[in-house]
């Protein structure tokens, strides 16, 4: 796709590659273009089912390139919503919530900074025990600003988040997995995710789609909100030909063959 970001699909599976390897994938302008390049180019797949976001090289990402960025001659005005309610800088994290079909995130070496904060965005967060992990803004003399705070909301205990975002201290992997910031701990994370993103494909896809939507409304609708969209979604599936495949399947005792 670019000289910073590749896509490979396979089996209605998306894996997303962050590809400068050099800078342990640190991200400049050219990065922030292609991951938001990637995200809305599988926002409009019709197959797509799963996505697994993985770094090329030492790490998954290290964070913002900060020499680059301070010599962008026109950098985007924070304030400015490009994105939906995004702005440029958020949206390399925020996007990945908001495509239709769940996002695992593989990460090794490093997720500091704006990695973790695009680590965050997946919807399942897979890191190796090694990895080393940082809410890193406050080094610099500034605050976290790339959606992590709608994202962490819910993950990690608030004086926890409140302790690493003043002191921006390093954790690791396994840290991160008991304070919430990932999901599991594997040796090989890539792998994992995609032995998850297998299993998830071979689920009615359309009922994975409406779980996501679900997922996605838990943190800002009331619950009699949250209860009719279940209603509601549940309405949409059940009896139609995905969710009867999905029962078929399971009592024939095969796999299914979904549309």
């Amino acid at each position: 796709m670019s000289n910073r970001v590749s896509i490979t699909t396979s089996d209605h599976i998306a894996h997303v590659t962050l590809t400068r390897a050099d800078k342990i994938n640190a991200l400049d302008s050219a990065m922030f273009d292609a991951i938001i390049s990637a995200i809305a180019e599988l926002a409009v797949q019709p197959d797509l089912r799963a996505v697994v976001v993985s770094g090329e090289g030492r790490g998954f990402c290290a964070g913002l390139d900060m020499a680059s960025l301070q010599g962008d001659a026109a950098p985007t005005k924070l304030l400015e919503r490009t994105h939906g309610v995004t702005n440029r800088f958020q949206q390399v994290a925020w996007g990945w919530r908001t495509l239709p079909v769940p996002v695992i995130a593989a990460a090794h070496g490093v997720a500091i900074g704006g990695g973790l904060n695009i680590l965050s965005g997946a919807d399942i967060r897979i890191v190796h025990p090694d990895t080393r992990c940082s809410v890193m803004e406050m080094r610099w003399g500034l605050v976290p600003d790339m959606a992590g705070y709608p994202l962490w909301r819910g993950n990690v205990r608030d004086d926890v988040l409140r302790k690493l975002v003043y002191t921006n201290a390093e954790f690791s992997g396994t840290t991160a997995h008991e304070l919430g910031f990932a999901t599991e701990v594997a040796e090989d994370p890539l792998a994992r995710a995609m032995l998850l993103a297998h299993e998830i494909v071979g689920k009615n896809p359309d009922a994975i789609r409406a779980a996501k939507r679900l997922s996605n409304a838990l943190a800002h609708i009331s619950d009699e909100e949250l209860l009719l969209a279940e209603s509601r979604e549940q309405d949409d599936i059940i009896g139609q030909a995905n969710q009867t495949e999905a029962v078929m399947a399971q009592m024939e005792g095969r796999a299914p063959r979904f549309s």
